[in-house]
């Protein structure tokens, strides 16, 4: 059993994990084997924005833990604590650092595709769907849409494709295919994707507009695998408290231990949902992740997009922390990088951010490089004194 924090009572502890979807803090050690050599997200778009108006997440320590701030003296919030997480899981997936983040490390990366999938899983597909497919190459996917969007408005034939990512995604025009009509696709394509074929992710793709204009829906779903292992989800349940997620954290942990899900969508939707949460959920675990660092501006290489949401993100925190109470703790981190300045517009091998404030914690403290994203999963289980058997080491424990 994970020792008791003192002074809690244990029936009102809540955990609240945000992540920053994308929002790595420097290349990891192993980054050249991932060709991300150099990359740092936060870091490069406050350094070409700034300087931003993000006061409260630098007085959690965000730029401190970016190398930004040398004066040791300089204002910190005195109930936080920052530093930064390295991946043990291989790989720089959103599924594996979501996993790893809630206790469960990988062995072996989920697989890629970058010159498309094998002749067999297509036509499994194909023959499962009853009709052929185009594309099966790796793109961007606002990119595949303008180029293949005419042909498959006139064949009716999905746009299959994937990126630097583990991923199988179908786009489609709803007034062509219905959205129900996609998602049993992908449900399809879910299970012939097994074995050493087994992606992170099978996503819908819904899309609208006439060429020259298409855009994306939300409309989009992710078919995720199951995690192989216990969650810090699935130990929450058990020790009988509550979970609640926000948009696609259901997705990627396949709606399992989750009692509650909000359908969350940009970040506006999402932190609607987190307020809703706030005020509803009285113990457990809440968990959001604001997708739009990574879906919206990273994989689009917009820093400026992203300085704009990091600001607006600030501004939400500054708002929300007023409101938790000393028996709640915030966490602010990422599931790994996805750096708009960098010459790809895939995601990158990087470390992530890790602050953590509440009421309750008596100063600042720097809790250095973490070993693995599976340390917040300790400390949240830690915190709301449940019995952990997952991945990680507590960093509360030091307090």
């Amino acid at each position: 059993m994970t020792k008791p924090i003192p002074g809690h009572d244990l029936a009102s502890r809540r955990v609240i994990i945000t992540v920053l979807d994308g929002a790595g803090v420097g290349y990891l050690p192993d980054a050249a084997m991932y060709g991300d050599a150099g990359a740092n997200t936060l870091k490069h778009v406050i350094l070409k924005h700034g300087p931003l108006k993000i006061p409260h997440l630098n007085a959690l320590g965000m730029k401190k833990l970016l190398g930004l701030c040398s004066d040791i003296s300089s204002s910190l919030n005195n109930n936080s604590y920052y530093g930064k997480m390295a991946p043990q899981s291989p790989g720089k997936d959103t599924t594996s650092g979501h996993w790893e983040l809630a206790g469960l490390v990988l062995e072996k990366a989920f697989p890629l595709f970058p010159d498309g999938f094998p002749k067999p899983v297509i036509e499994s597909f194909e023959q499962a769907i009853g009709r052929s497919i185009l594309g099966n190459t790796a793109a961007s996917g606002t990119e595949i849409i303008k180029e293949l969007g005419v042909e498959h408005l006139e064949t009716g034939k999905p746009i299959v494709y994937t990126s630097g990512d583990s991923v199988f995604q179908v786009a489609a025009h709803e007034d062509i295919i219905p959205r129900d009509l996609l998602y049993t696709w992908c449900q399809a394509a879910r299970q012939i994707l097994t074995g050493e074929n087994a992606v992170g992710r099978v996503i819908a793709r819904p899309f609208t507009g006439k060429p020259g204009s298409f855009i994306r829906t939300k409309g989009r779903r992710d078919y995720s695998l199951e995690p192989p292992g216990d969650t810090l989800l699935d130990m929450t349940v058990e020790a009988g408290k509550q979970v609640a997620v926000i948009g696609k954290v259901a997705d990627i942990f396949a709606h399992r231990s989750i009692g509650l899900h909000r359908p969350g969508g940009d970040n506006s939707a999402t932190e609607k949902d987190l307020d809703y949460l706030l005020d509803h959920q009285k113990n457990g675990l809440i968990w959001a992740t604001f997708g739009d660092f990574d879906t919206v501006f990273g994989h689009r290489n917009d820093s400026e997009g992203f300085s704009k949401a990091l600001e607006r993100f600030d501004s939400f925190v500054g708002g929300m922390m007023p409101g938790l109470k000393k028996d709640d703790i915030l966490f602010i981190t990422a599931d790994h990088g996805c750096d708009p300045t960098y010459p790809t517009t895939d995601h990158t091998r990087e470390y992530v951010p890790l602050l953590a404030w509440s009421p309750s914690l008596q100063h600042a403290k720097n809790i250095e490089t973490r070993t693995s994203f599976a340390d917040l999963a300790a400390s949240a289980a830690e915190w709301l004194g449940i019995d952990y058997r997952g991945a990680g080491i507590s960093f509360l424990d030091n307090r």
